[in-house]
């Protein structure tokens, strides 16, 4: 057996009985999928990812990738290769795809429970398949000869990166200086130097398409300085004809170090320099000077990514914790502690290994639901674009915007938080050794809370762009359906819903606290601000409480409802009581968050520098 622990029960429970995926494969717009395929799909995923996808995730952090320094190539272990060709030869990265892309798109609810599947059994191979998905964005965005090159990317299976980040820029991209000089033939040179690049060079395909982002030099409307001063081009690692794929010369686009980091080791994260050595040719991606907006769709379907990659380390995590709690025989049950015959127990039995087991599948289920909810909205919008409704489609659109932080924040803050604190935990002295997966876990899943801009800049743009610029609006829409759907429900669960409904008071007033200090700069008190920056990851973290109580509760209604009807199933009964659980665990602090962010002051600002 390998590391891999799923659930495909809970995947099936959110997809089929909570969230509605089957009135979505319902809708002409997935008309070759339907409920028995995507169960299927999803049993087959399953066994794959516990099998040969994991199979090498060992492997992979033992012998990370091996950098040649003079050929700047990069080469992977061989058994990691093998994975990554199990999963590219059963193809079901098709599902994220249009049909003139080759694909069968499938309803992002199910797109995202599959992505969990493989996400935990080896995270890095679902970033280095990354190729068809980022080609498809080529394929919306580019010129009709790129829409070709987007249908032979997916073809070849090309690799593809997202390149943003530059070595004294960190998160702030509008500092970047790679810059682009348009050439005579309408192409145009990329020099600079990227860094932290995701996948950035391989040996597992015959070529990568690197998306660049870069400064285009004495181009009328463009090039000025911030984000909106940023193109984005096309930068193949080898040049190739348009026709038949048939790969050209190398261009000028080469892997010049490979970071040693702390985890995700196999996935290789280089440093990429354009232009040195001779000159890395790239074509303006729709021929528009668009290049924040363009990469943000890449850059938004990576944060969905990296929250569910988390949340699925934390699902595996929590799986591996329960089992060896069941099986791991220490001490004598906590009322017999004093009678040195008591037969020993399973840890399993001892009371702060209970807590800590619901605290585990709390978070798991609840963020797993998070995912689903967020991916209904996307779906939403999907089905509300083609039907022609472009208000629900705005509605649904803005909703997911609010949720992407959420999900990548939240997801991987609490995910590292607990699999370090409570998963690694449960197996004591042994959780800290090789033997078991939860070291590699934590090492893994600490990338998450950075990428794709860390807690902070999710927490920023939370508060200020898709609450404050938003006018609240998407906030109050989700808001209104935990205020519907708390109004009522089995009485088993009144406690809960009561809160649940306490528990969005509390958000509201944190919310409100933060308001004078938004608004300071505009009232003559601009250090007010600082607040707000203070306080900003405090909220995120809260509504991502919120939302997750909120989210089980959903479960526990319908759980409950099914044993009410007579089921006599285990599975229903732990939904009911991981409401209960977090309800009365978690939600209290939201309190405490509110009364903190009531009495926020500037101590920290205040503060001189040397004093810390």
């Amino acid at each position: 057996m390998t590391h891999f622990r799923h659930n495909l029960r809970d995947l099936e429970f959110n997809l089929f009985e909570v969230f509605g995926a089957d009135k979505s494969l319902d809708h002409e717009l997935y008309g070759d999928l339907d409920v028995d395929t995507a169960r299927d799909i999803l049993a087959e995923l399953a066994r794959l990812s516990e099998e040969e996808l994991a199979a090498s995730y060992v492997e992979g952090d033992r012998n990370p990738p091996d950098y040649d320094p003079a050929e700047h190539a990069v080469t992977l272990p061989e058994s990691f290769k093998k994975s990554y060709r199990a999963f590219m030869d059963a193809e079901y990265w098709r599902l994220d795809l249009p049909e003139e892309l080759g694909g069968t798109l499938a309803p992002r609810m199910l797109w995202w429970s599959i992505a969990e599947l493989v996400l935990g059994a080896n995270p890095a191979l679902w970033m280095y398949a990354a190729g068809p998905s980022f080609a498809h964005s080529a394929y919306v965005e580019g010129t009709d000869e790129q829409k070709e090159w987007a249908k032979l990317f997916v073809e070849k299976q090309w690799g593809a990166t997202m390149v943003l980040t530059e070595p004294d820029a960190g998160s702030d991209v509008g500092s970047g200086r790679t810059k682009a000089i348009k050439q005579p033939d309408g192409t145009w040179h990329i020099e600079g130097v990227k860094r932290f690049i995701t996948s950035g060079d391989q040996d597992m395909t015959d070529n990568i398409i690197h998306y660049v982002l870069a400064r285009p030099e004495g181009e009328e409307g463009a090039g000025g300085p911030g984000t909106k001063g940023l193109s984005l081009f096309i930068v193949p690692k080898y040049h190739f004809d348009p026709a038949t794929g048939e790969l050209g010369e190398r261009n000028g686009v080469y892997a010049t170090n490979i970071e040693k980091k702390m985890g995700l080791k196999v996935s290789a994260t280089a440093e990429l320099t354009f232009g040195e050595k001779t000159p890395a040719t790239g074509w303006l991606l729709g021929e528009r000077h668009e290049g924040i907006r363009q990469m943000f769709l890449i850059i938004e379907y990576a944060r969905m990514m990296v929250g569910t990659k988390a949340i699925a380390a934390l699902s595996s995590g929590y799986l591996n914790a329960l089992d060896y709690a069941k099986s791991r025989i220490q001490g004598p049950d906590m009322l017999n502690s004093t009678d040195k015959t008591s037969p020993r127990v399973p840890i399993i039995k001892h009371p702060d290994v209970r807590r800590s087991l619901m605290m585990q599948k709390g978070y798991a289920e609840g963020l797993r639901a998070l995912v689903s909810y967020t991916a209904s909205w996307q779906d939403r919008f999907y089905i509300a674009e083609r039907d022609g409704d472009a208000e629900a489609a705005e509605t649904a659109k803005r909703v997911n915007d609010l949720l992407l932080p959420l999900v990548k924040g939240c997801g991987s803050e609490r995910a590292y938080e607990l699999l370090g604190a409570e998963s690694l935990q449960t197996f004591g002295g042994s959780g800290y050794l090789q033997d078991y997966p939860l070291e590699q876990y934590v090492r893994d899943a600490k990338i998450d809370t950075l990428y794709e801009g860390t807690t902070a800049i999710q927490s920023l743009d939370f508060l200020f762009r898709k609450i404050l610029k938003d006018n609240g609006e998407a906030l109050m829409a989700v808001a209104g359906e935990i205020t519907a759907s708390t109004a009522e429900g089995h009485e088993e669960l009144s406690e809960v819903r009561a809160k649940v409904q306490r528990a969005l008071g509390d958000v509201q007033g944190i919310i409100e606290a933060l308001q004078p200090a938004v608004m300071g700069p505009m009232e003559g008190n601009p250090r007010e601000l600082y607040k707000a920056g203070l306080h900003s990851r405090r909220l995120l973290l809260a509504v991502g409480d919120l939302t997750v109580a909120w989210l089980l509760l959903r479960q526990a209604e319908v759980a409950q409802a099914k044993l009410d009807a007579g089921a006599d199933d285990d599975f229903y009964r732990g939904k009911v009581a991981s409401a209960k659980f977090f309800a009365r665990e978690v939600l209290p602090r939201l309190t405490a968050d509110r009364k903190i962010v009531e009495a926020a002051d500037l101590t920290a600002m205040d503060l001189p520098d040397g004093a810390f």
